[in-house]
């Protein structure tokens, strides 16, 4: 059960690093993606940001796959019970270290940055 909740807790994190991370780039006509590559999208994350769960930096290839992420993809699966176990202030600290804006008080699903 222990290793259930280890992995549901790295897909929320990574999950929730995606969202952030496209926040700035919404409404700039983005292709819809399907449903299939949605989840694909999602764990080609998962697997790239790994390191994040142990609070050490993003690779430079984590960061690539932050960057080219979909929030469309992300949004609609932050549910409350998801969001209480994110933290949002590290999500963000990591996304600017990757280069990229967050903005404040933007609500996507249950999270709502600072």
């Amino acid at each position: 059960m222990e290793g259930h909740k280890g992995s549901v807790r790295i897909t929320i994190t990574i999950l929730c690093f995606i969202v952030l991370m496209h926040l700035s780039d919404l409404g700039k006509g983005v292709e819809a993606m399907t449903a299939g590559e949605c989840k694909q999208e999602r764990k080609v994350l998962v697997n790239a940001c790994k390191s994040l769960l142990a609070r050490r930096g993003p690779s430079s290839y984590c960061c690539q796959r932050l960057r080219a992420a979909h929030v469309e993809c992300v949004c609609p699966v932050i549910t409350p019970k998801l969001a209480a176990l994110i933290d949002v202030n590290y999500a963000v600290r990591v996304i600017q270290s990757c280069g990229r804006q967050v903005p404040r008080h933007f609500k996507c699903g249950s999270i709502t940055t600072p």
